[in-house]
């Protein structure tokens, strides 16, 4: 459908050399300037991000440090990128929550104060939460093939637990090797294999201060088995001793856990950390 507009819309979306809004850079910035009478002007651009793109990002990308070390910086680009979203609407997909925020961050350190108070932000990732909402009683809808309403009379925990059950009963039935054809949507009626699909990090505590990750040995190369698959460990995942493994903090600092277990932490990251603690001292 054509964009019914008042002013130009500049669709955009960048990638970056991590996910910190303070410290990570922009990379690539790509952009569909949409104006009301229709017409496109459509923009590529690599920049420089003046810091190494870690490999992961690379991978990630395809964008390497060799492709962007003649590039120009986010400074040297940004007066003509400000005349490209000056006066313009700004759209993107979750650029709310993230794109919009990193580019005025490097306007900011460019030394343009851009006002994104007089653009309006359309995010595409926002639209579909909300349309396509993923809540019960729109699950419940989809799975079972009525309303909540039909079949309860409140939302109340027993009646949402009873609902819950249903979901799932009609997830299960969906997503057979009878009705999908595509491997990676069958679930299987097993519960250790629900427990897994449904897993979305590696946190060991409901905070995330604890992770799970590879470990390294001294030379920083990862640990394998005797399969030949990574050796898994818990590590913190915050502060100075970030990527470190829970268990050589312990030995080496034993006074970091009684600053944890003081400290304004969640009792289930105390409670995570005591039981590798416990393991630890046998």
């Amino acid at each position: 459908m054509k964009l019914k507009l008042q002013k130009p819309l500049v669709i955009f979306d960048l990638e970056t050399t991590g996910l910190d809004l303070v410290k990570d850079r922009v990379i690539q910035i790509s952009y569909i300037k949409v104006f009301p009478n229709g017409h496109e002007d459509r923009g590529n651009y690599l920049i420089n991000p003046e810091k190494p793109i870690p490999e992961m990002v690379e991978q990630l990308t395809g964008i390497t440090n060799d492709d962007v070390k003649d590039k120009p910086t986010f400074k040297q680009m940004a007066h003509q990128l400000e005349q490209i979203f000056m006066g313009s609407d700004i759209a993107g997909y979750n650029s709310n929550n993230y794109d919009v925020p990193l580019l005025a961050e490097e306007f900011l350190r460019a030394g343009i104060d851009f006002d994104f108070s007089k653009a309006r932000l359309i995010d595409a990732c926002a639209i579909f939460r909300k349309m396509e909402r993923r809540n019960l009683a729109a699950a419940y809808k989809f799975y079972c093939g009525r309303k909540m309403e039909e079949d309860f009379t409140a939302h109340r925990a027993d009646e949402d637990t009873e609902a819950t059950y249903r979901v799932l009963q009609g997830q299960l039935d969906m997503y057979t090797a009878e009705r999908q054809e595509e491997a990676d949507r069958i679930l299987e009626n097993d519960m250790q294999f629900l427990a897994d699909f449904c897993k979305m990090n590696n946190n060991v505590d409901f905070a995330g201060r604890i992770v799970m990750g590879e470990m390294k040995d001294r030379a920083g190369k990862t640990v394998v088995d005797k399969d030949g698959n990574p050796v898994m460990t818990e590590l913190f995942n915050f502060g100075k001793y970030k990527g470190v493994p829970v268990a050589q903090v312990l030995f080496t600092d034993p006074g970091y856990y009684s600053w944890i277990m003081q400290g304004d932490f969640t009792n289930n990251t105390k409670q995570v950390l005591t039981r590798i603690y416990l393991r630890e001292k046998r």
